[in-house]
């Protein structure tokens, strides 16, 4: 049974115990283990990797049978899943099991996915795709913040949160909290606030840096990249930030494709560009043709995939990247 992220609500009705959510944004992920499972939960919660339970099944199965008069209710979260784990579902269907709720955590699975299509087919399990979070998603990540905290920020500075969460609701979360802290000693948030806080601050090369890649400044990217001492933690930011970017490029380019007027197409854009980038958004769009903002998004989806599985070398293959056009 497929129950889409913004039908999360209906977990709340249903009593299934088995719940695969599968993509690339954890942001969401966690959001749902919090909301809908964890949020006044009791029990035990137990966590485990996709190789913990293959390497001991029996001894998993057993465990999901095996319950004492002493033992309250359990979640069990499984990260890091992948195919191997379609037999132990199988297995755990056939089985009577009470008390007990299992969440799967993986990465994207593809259509012809064994797992994901067990998920989505069988009525006793529950399927939910999590996607990159964009503009409308974070949006609704910062109105319900502000509404359960009672704060109130201008719309420009609800874009320039959005614009520099480098498309991560955890990125966003994280910084307001930050306004929130900050708003118990000031009446009024102002652009300013924003643009100093903490990790908006500190990590402005960051977003400077996928500035000038995209408009292919070399000289400055080299620069940035000399004079900043990047961890490897990094560069899931970097990577991040210029996926961002080059999302909003593309959208962008797509409406010059259809409207010469590059600063009427600029103006018009929404959510609005923050004023300060304007001249920087139109280099950008000036410098890639629509066809080579899609190969730039391919590639960086790829790097990702290379960064994370290789972590000692992640900075070495960023660099490579902005470096090279």
């Amino acid at each position: 049974m497929i129950i889409k992220s913004f039908e999360a609500d209906k977990l709340k009705s249903l009593n299934l115990r088995i719940h695969l959510i599968y993509g690339n944004n954890e942001g969401l992920k966690e959001d749902i283990l919090k909301n809908y499972y964890l949020k006044n939960f009791n029990g035990d919660l137990l966590k485990y990797d996709e190789q913990d339970i293959l390497g001991n099944k029996d001894e998993f199965i057993s465990s999901l049978l095996t319950k004492s008069l002493f033992e309250s209710k359990k979640i069990i979260i499984i990260s890091r899943a992948t195919e191997k784990l379609y037999d132990l579902i199988v297995d755990i269907l056939e089985r009577e099991i009470s008390e007990i709720k299992i969440i799967i955590k993986s990465k994207n699975l593809e259509k012809k996915s064994k797992l994901r299509s067990i998920f989505e087919k069988e009525k006793r399990l529950i399927c939910t795709p999590v996607y990159e979070d964009d503009t409308k998603s974070l949006s609704y990540v910062i109105q319900n913040f502000l509404r359960e905290n009672q704060l109130n920020l201008s719309q420009e500075i609800k874009n320039i949160l959005i614009e520099r969460s480098g498309g991560d609701r955890i990125n966003l979360k994280n910084e307001l909290s930050k306004l929130k802290n900050l708003s118990i000693s000031r009446k009024k948030l102002n652009i300013e606030d924003v643009l100093n806080l903490s990790n908006l601050a500190e990590n402005y090369s960051v977003f400077e840096l996928g500035d000038n890649y995209l408009t292919k400044n070399s000289k400055k990217v080299s620069t940035i990249l000399n004079e900043n001492n990047y961890s490897d933690e990094d560069c899931i930011l970097i990577i991040r930030t210029i996926l961002s970017k080059s999302k909003r490029l593309l959208k962008i380019r797509n409406e010059i494709d259809n409207n010469t007027n590059i600063d009427q197409v600029i103006s018009g854009f929404k959510p609005p560009i923050f004023w300060k980038e304007k001249d920087i958004v139109k280099k950008q769009a000036q410098s890639w043709t629509t066809k080579e903002i899609k190969e730039i998004i391919y590639k960086v989806n790829n790097l990702e995939v290379l960064v994370k599985k290789n972590s000692t070398n992640s900075m070495l293959f960023v660099s490579n990247f902005v470096s090279n056009y």
